[in-house]
């Protein structure tokens, strides 16, 4: 009887040790999937100082519009090192996800005055640009769909019994999804000139 009870603490033990591996697991593939919108992110943040340089010959009149552009980046790019370094961290991913909604919507009243300037939509060195955006946009929406699938995996599992015993007992928090604010930003943004 003895070995009856030794046998099944054993596979108890060894039962929540595969829990607790998986939800490591589960942890490191949603923080890997956020560190490919990171790299996304980044890419975009370099490519907006050219675009704002390119575009200020042309909209010298509109310096308020750059300045809102420029401000936003640099919040958004302060958010996304927050968030880099924790991406388990549910305020930082929300503070991100605040950084990037009013990005994108800075990016949007300055391609919307863009529009009223036909030598600057002309412009090769910035149809260049916003190709190198559009593209990137594009990635970071696969980026983000793909975190998002990782996180929903994770909590998912976390969640469920005995599973949530484990997450529990060893701080395994819940994941904060990256979704966008405002079903406004949730629109790609829009960077041709045709």
């Amino acid at each position: 009887m003895e070995w009856i009870v030794l046998g099944f603490a054993v596979l108890v033990i060894f039962y929540l040790i595969a829990i607790y591996n998986k939800l490591v697991t589960l942890r490191n593939r949603f923080e890997n999937a956020f560190s490919q919108i990171d790299v996304q992110l980044n890419r975009r943040y370099d490519l907006i100082p050219n675009l704002v340089e390119t575009a200020k010959g042309y909209l010298k009149h509109e310096r308020e519009t750059l300045e809102a552009v420029i401000a936003a980046r640099s919040q958004a790019v302060s958010a996304s090192k927050s968030a880099a370094s924790n991406p388990s961290d549910a305020a930082s991913i929300q503070a991100l996800m605040g950084a990037e909604t009013a990005l994108t919507g800075a990016m949007g009243r300055l391609f919307a005055v863009m529009e009223s300037y036909p030598d600057l939509k002309a412009n090769e060195s910035m149809n260049r640009v916003m190709e190198e955006l559009t593209t990137t946009e594009n990635k970071i929406a696969f980026a983000r769909q793909s975190f998002n699938d990782s996180v929903m995996f994770y909590n998912t599992y976390r969640e469920q019994f005995p599973n949530n015993l484990v997450a529990n007992n060893f701080s395994f928090k819940e994941a904060q999804l990256f979704e966008m604010e405002d079903q406004e930003a949730r629109k790609p943004v829009k960077v041709s000139f045709n």
